[in-house]
């Protein structure tokens, strides 16, 4: 990946655009799993949401395999997807920029007070 691609995202545009064509690819079910997964997993992304990369392709890599076996998207994710995607970005796995700047200004002021 050059400079280039990197500051404009454009590398995240094309692997995203990857990503939906795999979904494509799927079921119905796990079509609109697909995209309540993403709306659960987008608020737990940093600024640039280059950290949920790594995350989705393993989501629609556990669909494919899934999907193949013939199991229902119900059957892989239970009736919780928020829980579901809650567990797959971990207490530390993903965090968001609020939790990154929430720590940074929790530090700053421990600092302060000499703590």
């Amino acid at each position: 990946m050059n400079f280039w691609d990197k500051v404009t995202g454009n590398d995240m545009t094309k692997e995203l655009q990857s990503f939906e064509s795999r979904a494509k690819k799927l079921p119905a079910d796990y079509q609109a799993a697909w995209e309540n997964m993403k709306a659960s997993l987008w608020p737990h992304s940093d600024f640039t949401g280059r950290n949920l990369m790594p995350i989705l392709d393993g989501v629609l890599g556990l669909f494919e395999e899934t999907a193949a076996d013939g199991q229902s998207a119900q059957e892989v994710l239970g009736d919780d997807i928020k829980g579901f995607c809650s567990a797959l970005v971990g207490e530390d796995g993903a965090k968001s920029f609020r939790d990154k700047w929430r720590e940074q200004l929790n530090n700053n002021i421990a600092k302060k007070l000499g703590k």
